[in-house]
């Protein structure tokens, strides 16, 4: 190998380090654990979690997004969990006999697994901070419980993307 190939293998390199520390700084993949998603989400859905929106916005409702808890894995590590945003700041939510009110208003959710939210919430969404909960809400540890609570967005990783596995059902996650 002469010096002149030696220096375009370098540049190749390099330029592939660059490109690749970008995109890891702009879209990050995760993976399903659990079914707290069901059915919008499965166990083992691969996804790419987007962090350009919240660069430039808040959270909005609807917003399917993955943030770092309190609660810890079983390593010690704080775990990443998957929501739906169902509140931001300044919005009172209701949750009382298996409907779910913002605003004052009962949200329409296509989208849940049944038609029943456990629990009862009352309360305002503070400032800087998302209120969410699982589409599975039988088997959904989220705001509703005070281990999770409301959610700083701060601590907001990504809104989800596109789902990459199972292969079926490639696409935008909505």
């Amino acid at each position: 190998m002469n010096r002149k190939e030696l220096v375009e293998w370098i540049k190749t390199i390099v330029i592939s380090v660059v490109i690749a520390m970008v995109i890891t700084q702009f879209v990050r993949p995760t993976l399903v654990k659990g079914y707290s998603m069901y059915p919008t989400l499965n166990e083992y859905d691969y996804l790419i979690i987007n962090k350009i929106p919240y660069m430039m916005h808040e959270p909005e409702r609807g917003d399917i997004v993955v943030f770092k808890s309190h609660l810890k894995t079983l390593e010690g590590k704080d775990k990443d969990l998957i929501k739906r945003v169902i509140g931001v700041a300044g919005d009172k939510i209701k949750v009382t006999d298996g409907e779910v009110y913002v605003n004052g208003e009962k949200l329409n959710e296509p989208y849940i697994n049944g038609d029943y939210t456990p629990g009862e919430v009352e309360l305002v969404v503070p400032k800087d901070m998302i209120f969410v909960m699982g589409d599975n809400r039988q088997n959904s540890l989220d705001s509703r419980d005070e281990r999770v609570g409301p959610v700083k967005i701060d601590v907001v990783r990504g809104k989800v993307l596109v789902r990459l596995y199972p292969f079926n059902k490639i696409g935008k996650v909505k």
